[in-house]
């Protein structure tokens, strides 16, 4: 590997990818770094789920979910359920002695159910009023689902978001904080936010932000503790529940005041205090939870609580969640329902067993990729391959030892995959250095004919040099000419604009050199307008012509697709812009083939009538009509895989020899169309009444000529203007036929 002919130390490629490796990680670009660690973490809770047990011995209550599962909603009707029914269900959990219910859904919308929003209904007639007077007594599902809820401690929910909120919630408990620096800045923010009905949540002793956050990759692997309102701190949901059932007034999170890692950062919440010591948080003010699967001790049908059919002592002291059915979350143990959510978060709460990543994490990973990177480049350079080797997989396997250790151990969470992966990238990438060191001879050949031979050709030559004859061979070859129609017009329209134009012709244009390319042709020389290439050199090609006959028919497709979406560009910004037309010359004939090499390049050309021939046919095919036009030697050499039509006997001078021009039509499929066929004919009439100087018959072949399908109208225009011309200038009667007049 080179850079401006100068070789690349061997260290550069891999310092720079364990640079690119440590900023990526740093700032975590793309979400790149969390998804690899969230992967590794899933992995582990795969592994080693938290064991599950009934926390009451040692928190006081248990965890259960009230589901709403099918015979539930058979029973109730689909969901929402009326208030009615929550009520009942709030009552029968007082009934089985449950500590708390926690409706971990919105209770922002009155039920539709009420009596009262019937009176809007009754007519105003006083004959009604004892109607009225009725349905204004008659107790709100509200209000029933109220008192029910007094009976109960229980916790609701409001929703934070930007859209126009149907009530601001009453906040029972904003966070409070401890430390010198306020840590809420890492805390989401939110502008407003949709609150339960007042009479529910004046009820509720704990009121919590119903959100949830998902990483990256959709996956839930973290519960928010916190939340900013207006910038105000306010609890989640989760939150709330461990407030209310620890009975405190308000939950107090300290600060890390900004003191972790060796250079500082903003100030974050480091753990939630509690009476018996602290729960550790993220700096956003979240756990990762501690996940011990989906467990039916949990469950509770609420079909099964409204029968009574719950065996006594499952509710006791238990802090009971209700979630709306179907939906569901992504997590390290799987799909898994809201109210399961909530359940694992609390369980991990009220026990102080969430997961741990300490918030200097991050910073200690990347100093020890930064040495352990920097070890193994040294021995990369110093000792080779093997050694560096062994190192990557010593720390590879040391580094994912400890992580393991410290999670089966202690519920830690640090990151020894992505230092891995990035190790093994840098050291990759200095084996391929290296390798590209090794085969420096190799690349030069290939780079020296980079942008003119095909790759199986420059393969081809690199693997046996000999193939490239330099000092010259004789040979047949086959010679395109491309160039951009209208060139000067084309340049006009884009006088106010170069920079367009410049890159209008580089979409053309290099498209167009890749089909010559992929059909075995090389690339010569390069115009402002279009390009030049051939077939049958360096490397033999016994069907050189098939072949540049159809590099020219892939051309013209490539250039209606580069077309129509230029055309569509151009419209949607309002430029009007007509399609670029590239006509294309053909010639066959001999030629030398060689060059010279110099400054690590080499030149490779050839030289003969052939390329001349081929750049006055592309000069000449604007006044035909179609694109491609291929001198005779072409046509006979490539007949049998394509239709020809003859276009045009012409001749340069007055006593040059004259050329039978033809222009390519298609497959040999058209060739044996009937119109095609018909076409044949008109134009071998067309031509020999032309070379007889029977005018009168050329015109009257070429009217009719005109009505068939294919015709050019453009060609017989031409024709008809030439027989005006010798009407008027009569050739004489040693005339050969071909038309001179206009090339001089």
């Amino acid at each position: 590997m080179t850079l401006q002919g100068r070789p690349i130390a061997v260290w550069a490629i891999p310092a720079a990818v364990l640079a690119l490796a440590l900023a990526l990680l740093a700032s975590d670009l793309g979400t790149a770094a969390t998804r690899l660690r969230g992967l590794l973490f899933d992995a582990y809770q795969q592994a080693q789920p938290r064991a599950y047990q009934d926390i009451k011995v040692r928190s006081g209550f248990s965890v259960r979910t009230l589901d709403a599962d099918a015979a539930s909603l058979h029973r109730f009707g689909p969901w929402p359920w009326p208030h009615a029914v929550l009520a009942r269900l709030a009552r029968e959990l007082k009934t089985g002695h449950a500590a708390m219910a926690v409706f971990a859904f919105p209770l922002d919308t009155a039920d539709p159910t009420n009596p009262r929003s019937l009176l809007g209904q009754v007519p105003a007639d006083p004959q009604y009023d004892p109607v009225r007077a009725t349905l204004s007594q008659m107790q709100s599902p509200d209000d029933d689902l109220a008192a029910a809820m007094s009976q109960l401690a229980t916790v609701t929910g409001f929703t934070l978001g930007s859209s126009v909120a149907a009530r601001a919630p009453l906040v029972r408990a904003p966070l409070h904080f401890s430390g010198a620096k306020d840590p809420f800045a890492h805390v989401p923010q939110f502008a407003l936010a949709s609150g339960a009905i007042l009479s529910v949540e004046r009820t509720s002793l704990g009121v919590g932000a119903l959100n949830l956050r998902v990483d990256a990759d959709d996956m839930l692997r973290r519960m928010p503790l916190a939340f900013r309102l207006n910038g105000e701190a306010v609890p989640s949901l989760a939150a709330e529940m461990l407030r209310v059932a620890l009975n405190k007034p308000a939950l107090t999170l300290r600060s890390n005041d900004g003191d972790i890692g060796l250079l500082g950062s903003p100030a974050g919440v480091a753990a939630v205090q509690l009476d018996g010591g602290e729960l550790p948080t993220a700096a956003d003010g979240s756990i990762w939870i501690a996940f011990s699967g989906d467990k039916s001790e949990r469950h509770i049908s609420a079909a099964a609580l409204d029968s009574g059919r719950v065996p006594a002592g499952r509710l006791a002291n238990a802090i009971v969640i209700l979630a709306p059915p179907g939906e569901t979350l992504l997590t390290p143990s799987g799909t898994r329902d809201t109210a399961s959510v909530y359940a694992e978060s609390l369980e991990n709460l009220l026990t102080n067993t969430p997961l741990r990543r300490p918030a200097a994490a991050i910073e200690a990973e990347l100093i020890c990729l930064a040495l352990f990177g920097g070890a193994m480049i040294f021995l990369f350079v110093r000792f080779g391959v093997l050694w560096s080797g062994l190192f990557l997989a010593a720390s590879v396997a040391g580094a994912g030892f400890i992580s393991w250790h410290l999670y089966a151990a202690d519920r830690v969470l640090l990151d020894a995959f992505s230092p891995s992966l990035a190790l093994a990238i840098a050291f990759t990438a200095g084996i391929v250095v290296r390798v590209s060191q090794v085969r420096g001879a190799r690349a030069r050949v290939r780079s020296a004919f980079a942008d003119s031979l095909p790759a199986g050709v420059i393969e081809q030559i690199a693997r046996r040099p000999e193939l490239l004859q330099l000092d010259g061979v004789s040979r047949a070859v086959t010679y395109l000419r491309a160039g951009v129609r209208e060139f000067g017009g084309l340049a006009e329209t884009f006088k106010d604009d170069p920079a367009a134009f410049t890159r209008l012709m580089q979409r053309v244009l290099v498209p167009l050199m890749d089909v010559v390319l992929a059909r075995g042709g090389t690339i010569d020389r390069l115009t402002v307008d279009g390009f030049s290439a051939f077939w049958n050199a360096p490397l033999a090609d016994p069907e050189h012509a098939i072949h540049a006959c159809e590099a020219a028919n892939a051309m013209m497709e490539t250039l209606a697709k580069i077309n129509e979406v230029v055309t569509h560009e151009r419209r949607n910004d309002g430029v009007a812009f007509m399609p670029v037309e590239v006509g294309i010359g053909i010639s066959t004939g001999p030629a030398i083939a060689g060059g010279f090499g110099a400054h690590g390049r080499t030149a490779y050309s050839v030289t003969g009538d052939c390329a001349m021939i081929a750049g006055r046919v592309q000069q000449l095919s604007a006044q035909y009509g179609p694109a491609v036009i291929v001198a005779e030697d072409t046509r006979k050499a490539a007949e049998r895989g394509f239709a020809f039509l003859e276009v045009d006997y012409i001749a340069a001078g007055a006593h040059d020899e004259p050329l039978k021009l033809y222009a390519m039509l298609g497959s040999p499929v058209m060739r044996a169309s009937p119109k095609f066929r018909a076409l044949l004919t008109f134009h071998d009439h067309i031509f020999q009444s032309l070379r007889t100087q029977q005018w009168d018959k050329a015109r009257e072949l070429i009217d009719q000529c005109r009505k068939l399908s294919g015709a050019s109208q453009k060609l017989y225009d031409l024709h008809l203007a030439r027989i005006d011309y010798f009407k008027d200038n009569p050739p004489g009667a040693e005339w050969d036929g071909a038309f001179r007049q206009i090339l001089h």
